[in-house]
């Protein structure tokens, strides 16, 4: 591999870091034995299997197979490089990095986020001073104010005003700056002329709500106009900052009230979120003009855990029946408990607020049924009980019913469908079978492949959590006798990182020259054994005498092939054994410092 920051620095940073406080912020962990778990966030599973030690400050899935450090974990959930997971842990504990660790390529891509991110905090600011200082900005206060949004409240979400005119942000922020132009295109700020080199504001003569990711930083907006006008919402664009799918709005202000609590409400609209907040309901966050996804279940649910509870709001029009429709699958895909609250009709989240009141609001909510219950109800009183009601009330189940992963709870439905339309159950169970029938196969099942004998993981397990083994390991050619050629790779390249100084399994986790690599080093060292000296001695021995058994069964072999005069057989033997000789002397000339990396 290659590094472009000092490896000092790399140290620097592994010793500042916490990775169960860095976990955390994304996944709820609960301690067991020495080490920590929780649900993965890298796939859907109902119970944790994702471990973390804060003592070798490694993580690990036993169900994906996913470990690694810090900087591992950061590179796989976020989407770093390794030069962005390391300048983003430095900056967040504190340690200085040179200009000249990384490549020029790299620190460009570094500088155009933090660039962008700054762009939009300064974009942040401007809007919100139209919005409390000028003069235009007196109909968005009055605005405010007529849907009972409190000063309070603005501040707290920063919100702003978007000036009318065509150029009244660039006039602000670029004025002359030909690079700042480029970046506020970048950050989707500002739209290219048609057939020109000018530019014009994206946002104008609208509500501007910042959106904030989950550690506060500005990384898109949503503008809002005041009257009839079309489009009525606008977001940012999609950047290399910001993803619709993996944001949500007020995650920043909710997360700790969601962690809490173990419950999420999630609304469609800002001011329907900004309603709950006011109102002290602070656990919610909202969709950015798009359906809830599976990303945004990941994230809430490693927010909330996995018995946490998902609240959906929906307004009691056509479009919020329709979004509940499309949330069933990705929700039990997800295994999350998710229930849904439609408002009487008229009503949102924030009109039904304002005028009755966060306990009337609590009280409802109360009521909200299973995503499936739901929407057995809602079909019933679409058509009817009728004849004709009921084949209807089947035809638009089906597929839902279906999609349900569990075998149990699907035939739960399936009964409380027959209980409700009084349709004998079996017959229910065939129409919905015969649509689409879902079998273990259909779930996510993964396991990780084991490489080599049990004895030679074992061995490579005690060398990266028991280094002062290491020196016996070398000198009794203890890897030499491997088989399985990745273990014994694997083993090389830890005993070189031992020879450069590196000691604990978090140094030597993660910089190997290949995932697989890493993968089966994680999974190794999160291992909870107690290692000393004598039982690794024993180890050593059993891992001797079983090699010394299989030399004396290939010797006999070789005899026996002589004996019977087995030529063919006689070769094939004798040729492996040269084939091994030969890579036996490769591998003491790799270990010796013959091959670099």
């Amino acid at each position: 591999m290659v590094f472009f920051i000092p490896e000092e620095k790399i140290n620097e940073i592994k010793n500042a870091a916490d990775i169960v406080d860095l976990i955390s912020e994304s996944v709820v962990l609960k301690k067991a034995g020495r080490n920590q778990i929780g649900l993965c966030p890298f796939h859907s599973e109902k119970t944790p299997s994702f471990t973390v030690s804060y003592e070798k400050q490694i993580y690990y899935c036993f169900g994906c197979g996913s470990g690694g450090n810090v900087f591992a974990f950061l590179m796989k959930k976020e989407g770093y490089s390794f030069p962005e997971a390391v300048k983003y842990l430095a900056g967040k504990y504190g340690v200085n990095i040179p200009d000249g660790a990384i490549t020029p390529e790299q620190k460009q891509k570094i500088s155009e986020k933090e660039n962008i991110l700054s762009v939009n905090k300064r974009a942040m600011i401007f809007f919100s001073k139209c919005l409390a200082e000028s003069n235009s900005g007196k109909k968005a206060r009055d605005y405010l104010g007529r849907r009972a949004i409190s000063e309070e409240t603005i501040r707290h979400f920063c919100l702003g005003y978007a000036p009318e005119g065509w150029n009244a942000l660039i006039n602000y922020t670029a004025k002359k700056d030909r690079h700042f132009i480029v970046l506020l295109e970048k950050a989707g700020l500002i739209i290219k002329k048609n057939g020109s080199d000018g530019f014009y504001d994206r946002f104008r003569d609208r509500i501007i709500f910042p959106i904030f990711d989950a550690g506060s930083q500005v990384i898109g907006f949503g503008g809002r106009v005041m009257d009839d006008s079309l489009p009525k919402y606008l977001n940012s664009p999609e950047t290399v900052v910001f993803n619709k799918s993996r944001s949500l709005y007020g995650l920043n202000a909710a997360k700790s009230e969601c962690r809490n609590t173990e419950t999420v409400y999630i609304v469609e609209g800002y001011f329907d979120l900004i309603s709950l907040h006011q109102h002290g309901i602070k656990n919610s966050v909202a969709t950015l003009g798009t359906a809830i996804t599976s990303e945004h279940v990941k994230i809430l649910r490693g927010i909330v855990g996995k018995d946490g509870k998902f609240i959906l709001v929906y307004d009691s029009d056509e479009a919020g029946i329709k979004a509940a429709y499309r949330s069933i699958e990705i929700f039990d895909k997800g295994y999350a408990d998710a229930r849904i609250l439609v408002l009487p009709s008229g009503y949102d989240p924030d009109s039904y607020l304002v005028e009755y009141g966060s306990e009337s609001f609590k009280k409802a909510v109360s009521g909200a049924l299973g995503a499936v219950s739901f929407l057995i109800n809602r079909a019933i009183k679409k058509h009817g009980l009728s004849i004709d009601g009921k084949i209807h009330i089947i035809s638009d189940l089906k597929d839902t019913i279906s999609s349900v992963g569990d075998n149990i709870e699907r035939s739960l439905y399936i009964r409380e469908l027959a209980e409700k339309t009084d349709i004998d159950e079996s017959a229910i169970r065939e129409k919905i079978c015969g649509i689409k029938t879902i079998s273990g196969s259909d779930c996510i099942s993964v396991s990780v492949n084991e490489r080599g004998s049990r004895l030679e993981r074992r061995i490579i397990a005690m060398i990266l959590q028991f280094s002062e083994i290491i020196p016996e390991i070398i000198k009794r050619g203890i890897l030499d006798n491997f088989g399985d050629d990745l273990l014994k790779s694997l083993g090389y390249d830890i005993i070189r990182q031992y020879n450069q100084g590196n000691r604990k399994p978090n140094d030597m986790v993660f910089f190997f020259d290949d995932a697989e690599k890493n993968r089966i080093a994680a999974s190794l060292a999160i291992c909870e054994d107690l290692w000393d000296r004598d039982g690794c001695m024993k180890l050593v021995a059993q891992f001797e005498d079983c090699r010394e058994r299989q030399k004396d069964t290939s010797i006999n072999r070789i005899k026996a092939a002589e004996e019977i005069n087995d030529n063919k057989l006689l070769l094939e033997l004798l040729r492996e054994k040269q084939i091994q000789a030969r890579k036996k002397r490769s591998d003491n000339l790799n270990a010796s410092g013959g091959e670099t990396q």
